[in-house]
């Protein structure tokens, strides 16, 4: 369980990003957080994994108190945080091995990650998890060579071979088109039902928080106006969040269908190991 208790982050030009911020994420659960630009949600994912510095306020992962860690400890705690970053942070000149193997960096010695020699299980992971989200035919492929959903997706891995208890994702859709947006957002939610994690998703498309999310957090100012299920997002409620606005057309109606699945059907086995090709990385 991720537990955020009175989190308040105010930056030196003053500004008040977060107020008293108090949530809850347990186990398996996706949480969508919704608001319009600058109302805190990034600042709110960041503080989690102090990437951002709360000015006061306590974060626990389980029984871990997150904000109390000193640099080494935070270091260990932060391989149990899968980040997935708005524009992918993916380092271009490597391939999608080794940008989903750069997840593993935090449990690998100095030398090892230098030269990039990474152990067989970790490997075979990579490529478990590559095959999951379909890119297993691509393990070659330099990272500038992917388009926007293989990125996303590459940057996916990246975070699951931490083997995490909480994701944290930072608009996943924000660069995708509407299909490939729902596909990620899909696979998301999958990955954390199979795997049991709590996550936290920023997001500002307000119909797939509701297509996919268990429950949905709307910020605004700093502050917490709507904590509550997809359903209770009325017009009344978004314009809160929002401010005004013909909100009709933006809620996803009770009686909907389940969006079908339009996501590449994955092959969960581990393909045949070239181990000659990967010697370089064993």
């Amino acid at each position: 369980m991720l537990r955020i208790v009175d989190l308040t982050k105010r930056y030196p030009t003053g500004d008040l990003a977060l107020q008293g911020v108090r949530i809850e994420v347990p186990e398996d659960q996706v949480m969508a957080l919704i608001g319009p630009s600058g109302a805190g949600k990034s600042t709110l994912i960041r503080c989690v994994n102090r990437l951002v510095e709360p000015t006061q306020g306590t974060v626990y992962l389980n029984d871990l108190e997150l904000t109390g860690l000193g640099q080494r400890q935070l270091r260990h705690a932060r391989r149990r945080m899968g980040m997935i970053f708005q524009e992918y942070a993916l380092v271009e000149r490597l391939t999608v091995m080794e940008n989903v193997l750069s997840g593993r960096l935090g449990y690998t010695g100095f030398w090892r990650s230098w030269f990039r020699w990474f152990p067989q299980p970790d490997i075979d992971e990579a490529f478990r998890l590559l095959a999951r989200v379909g890119l297993d035919h691509l393990v070659d492929k330099r990272a500038d060579e992917l388009s926007g959903g293989q990125r996303q997706r590459v940057g996916i891995c990246r975070a699951l071979i931490q083997d995490p208890e909480v994701l944290l994702v930072d608009e996943p859709t924000a660069s995708l088109d509407p299909k490939t947006s729902r596909q990620i957002m899909r696979l998301i939610c999958e990955l954390c039902a199979e795997r049991k994690l709590s996550a936290i998703v920023n997001i500002h498309d307000v119909l797939l928080a509701q297509m996919f999310a268990e429950r949905i957090v709307g910020l605004q100012q700093g502050v917490i106006v709507y904590d509550g299920p997809p359903d209770g997002l009325t017009a009344e409620v978004l314009t809160q969040i929002y401010g005004e606005e013909d909100w009709e057309a933006t809620i996803r109606k009770v009686d909907e269908d389940a969006p079908e699945s339009d996501a590449p059907v994955a092959d969960h086995t581990v393909p045949e190991i070239d181990r000659d090709r990967l010697a370089g990385m064993t």
